[in-house]
């Protein structure tokens, strides 16, 4: 996955990420939007043909940081997942 910044202001950042599942960055902004300072949290695909999505995020406090804490949110969702899945799920 990679990522740039598009444009930044103090309450609004706008990011291009290339490489990236779109599922992931729904689950990211899932977590953005359950947060209190989140005002907009918004995921597109640019063009089906390019691997390149857009991610827009309105926060009270600094956007970055916020996703920031949103994916490390995400990542402990996804492994308490993982391990329930396991625990559920037994594979012969």
């Amino acid at each position: 996955m990679k990522a740039h910044v598009v444009s930044s202001e103090p309450k609004e950042v706008n990011l291009s990420i290339a490489e990236a599942d779109i599922g992931i960055l729904y689950i990211i902004q899932h977590e953005l939007l359950k947060a209190a300072g989140t005002s907009f949290a918004g995921v597109i695909v640019k063009h089906p043909l390019t691997n390149e999505c857009w991610m827009k995020v309105g926060s009270s406090s600094a956007p970055l940081a916020e996703i920031q804490k949103a994916a490390e949110s995400a990542i402990k969702t996804a492994a308490g997942l993982k391990d329930l899945f396991y625990s559920t799920v037994k594979v012969e």
